[in-house]
């Protein structure tokens, strides 16, 4: 039975939502962050997974979630990525090993399968095309040689895109520029997207630590996949109250303005929101499948028409001013 949970990474959105969630539960757990959580700050530790000594002070419990990770896709010094990812992945095993703890649970990504052309299951090819995608799958091949080494459990999930109340990455971007009339659909709108909402993921890690499989390996995707053009659809409707997607740019226009503002920020030094890697990442079709329901039949508890619909009423229709938000993108 597990006693204690340790939440590497715990302050960030996956983090604090998955805290809540043991919270409601009377769950045992500590966090461990390279910042104070702002709502379990006596429950959290200041601690570094690129420090081993400062992991060996801080992990107490008996199972640990490590949801630490550099992910943002405009990191200038692409070693972090390799630091934080990788050697932090190192550093979390041998203190484990250490305190003879014997489960972990991974959050990796899709992105260790880069740009796919076609809906990709927990087999599909490892083609990363960034470092944080490299390095994520680094990262799982480190916690696979530590679980052959003896009696340990592992499970890795790999989450498509994750939204919910509070993030301010791409997808409350997206929702933002529909809600305000700046959306420009880019393409055709047929690409395809994967989406994951933030109660079902906290749902599917509880049942990682719940349950008692030696190893496991899972997408973690919402169903169904939907085009660009029922998604900004379907958001415009619930918004705006109109149909449609509004007015649309070529796509070699867009890719166009990606690469000009490549240049800038090159130029400039200075980030943009805008890139043409964040363009083609857009007009791509990122589609997933998940055999999550393998695990001890895992159901989500939402929908995902019912976690963008209580996204939008949280975010747009009451404008709660005391969330908590967080930028991860």
């Amino acid at each position: 039975m597990v006693k204690k949970i340790t939440i590497i990474g715990g302050s960030g959105f996956v983090g604090t939502n998955f805290c809540r969630y043991l919270d409601s539960i009377n769950k045992d757990f500590e966090i461990i962050d390279l910042k104070l959580s702002n709502q379990f700050s006596e429950k959290c530790k200041i601690g570094d997974v690129r420090d081993l000594q400062s992991l060996r002070n801080t992990i107490t419990g008996d199972v640990v979630v490590n949801l630490a990770a550099i992910h943002r896709d405009d990191v200038r010094d692409k070693s972090e990525y390799y630091n934080t990812n990788v050697v932090g992945m190192e550093n979390i095993c041998s203190v484990c090993s250490e305190k003879k703890i014997t489960k972990l649970i991974y959050t990796s990504s899709v992105a260790v399968y880069g740009f796919v052309t076609s809906c990709t299951d927990e087999n599909g090819k490892i083609e990363p095309f960034n470092e944080y995608g490299k390095t994520k799958f680094l990262a799982e091949e480190k916690l696979r040689s530590w679980q052959a080494k003896g009696n340990n459990s592992l499970i890795i999930v790999r989450p498509t895109v994750i939204f919910g109340e509070g993030n301010r990455g791409n997808v409350f971007n997206l929702f933002n520029q529909i809600s305000t009339g700046k959306f420009l659909m880019i393409g055709s709108g047929k690409n395809k997207k994967s989406l994951a909402y933030i109660e079902n993921v906290v749902a599917f890690l509880d049942a990682c630590v719940v349950s008692n499989q030696k190893y496991g390996l899972y997408n973690y995707v919402d169903t169904p996949n939907m085009t660009m053009n029922d998604f900004v659809s379907l958001v415009r409707l619930k918004l705006k109250g109109k149909k449609g997607v509004g007015l649309r740019m070529p796509y070699f226009f867009g890719v166009f303005i990606g690469f000009v503002a490549d240049i800038t920020a090159f130029l400039s030094g200075r980030n943009l929101s805008i890139s043409s890697i964040r363009i083609k990442k857009f007009t791509a079709s990122t589609e997933f499948s998940s055999s999550k329901h393998e695990l001890d039949g895992f159901v989500p508890p939402y929908k995902l028409n019912l976690g963008i619909t209580k996204t939008l009423e949280s975010e747009f229709s009451s404008r709660n001013l005391d969330k908590e938000i967080f930028f991860t993108e």
